[in-house]
């Protein structure tokens, strides 16, 4: 069997939100199973429906909490799955499991959670980094975690290809436009203009404080099933119409090609070729964007335009709110909350399920009603790539 074998074989058919921000006094399994439970609920399901349970991501616990394993969160969710798995780093296979159980005939519906309790356990996102070497080892240089690698594949960008804060300050400032449309959005009420962007702080150069996501309490999951049960569920179906998955592997700082490749290229092609579509007919993207050089990176090798052509096709809210193409609807994870692969995701499906409220793309924000929305997921430092494909039947 091959991928196109698959293509709107299988959809997501519930989203599940919680508090999302800085929420104190809260553990990360608590995220999960409320996640969950609205997941499951908003699917129109019992708990006792869901024979599949994939944790997007493990952590290391924070606050004296336990270790959230997906045995420990099947047991307070009160589920016995046929399938459970959770992925140990960063790689980006959670649809592929899904998919591969429910086509085994294992389940017949997947929960798929992703929760944390960061920002009021402090994470640094240091310990979590893909290096070979010991965090210590490496602070001595100056390699402060997540931001200091991606700034490091940034600031060659900016020697490689013409790029740099007058591109990503026009992702910035779009995002945060869409998050003022959003009321779970973190940064709902605090607009950013140009000059905000360039007062902003410097974090690590030459990534400012706009250009790094946020860090959030609180979780997402989703529920899959297949395309022929979706039908008899309360929401409109959202297929997966196409999928890519794309492992550079290196770290950045022994990769070949600092600035890229990132995986999207590969992955894409595969998406696009089990859809059998062409990027004219992507009606709004949902970009994985822990920096905003990361949204300009894979939009670049998905093909929207070549090197160097970032800021002209960014240029005067292209991506905002009423711009030639929408990109990260709720602000993402630069203005909305911080839920790995899920936030995209997440807001793909809604927008597709016409369920966005001020920010529902067609008339209200001046777009087309979209039927077809391409998602990205980015794991470690460009080191793997999922595209995902999502169409409203």
């Amino acid at each position: 069997m091959k991928l196109k074998d698959l293509k709107e074989k299988y959809a997501i058919v519930g989203v599940g939100y919680t508090p999302q921000g800085r929420v104190p006094g809260r553990t990360a399994l608590s995220f999960h199973l409320e996640a969950c439970a609205n997941a499951i609920a908003d699917a129109g399901l019992k708990k006792n429906d869901i024979d599949g349970l994939i944790c997007y991501r493990r952590f290391r616990s924070l606050l004296g909490e336990p270790e959230v394993t997906p045995y420990f969160l099947a047991q307070m969710l009160g589920i016995t799955p046929r399938y459970l798995t959770q992925e140990a780093n960063c790689a980006r296979t959670h649809l592929f499991h899904a998919m591969a159980a429910l086509e085994m005939g294992l389940c017949n519906y997947v929960l798929i959670s992703y929760a944390d309790n960061a920002l009021s356990g402090r994470r640094t996102f240091t310990e979590e980094d893909t290096h070979g070497e010991p965090p210590g080892d490496l602070l001595l240089y100056g390699q402060t975690g997540f931001t200091a690698d991606y700034a490091m594949a940034a600031r060659r960008a900016m020697a490689t290809f013409r790029t740099g804060p007058e591109t990503w300050k026009e992702i910035a400032v779009a995002q945060r436009r869409w998050a003022s449309l959003n009321p779970r959005a973190a940064l709902r009420n605090k607009p950013l203009t140009y000059e905000d962007y360039y007062r902003s702080p410097m974090v690590t150069e030459p990534f400012r404080l706009c250009d790094a996501c946020l860090i959030s309490d609180g979780g997402r999951a989703i529920v899959v099933t297949s395309v022929e049960r979706a039908r008899d569920l309360k929401h409109p179906v959202v297929a997966i119409m196409g999928l890519g998955l794309a492992n550079p592997s290196y770290d950045v700082h022994q990769s070949p090609s600092l600035a890229g490749p990132t995986g999207a290229k590969e992955a894409g092609r595969q998406a696009f070729q089990m859809a059998g579509i062409t990027l004219e007919d992507i009606d709004a993207c949902q970009i994985y964007d822990c920096f905003t050089y990361t949204v300009e990176i894979t939009l670049q090798e998905y093909g929207f335009f070549g090197p160097g052509e970032g800021e002209s096709w960014f240029k005067d809210g292209a991506t905002a709110p009423g711009g030639k193409m929408p990109v990260n609807t709720s602000g993402g994870l630069l203005a909305e909350a911080y839920f790995m692969g899920l936030t995209p995701l997440s807001e793909g499906v809604m927008q597709l399920m016409g369920r966005c409220q001020d920010r529902q793309l067609g008339v209200k924000t001046g777009h087309k009603e979209p039927e077809i929305i391409l998602v990205s997921d980015n794991g470690g430092v460009l080191q793997s790539h999922c595209c995902t494909i999502l169409r409203r039947l």
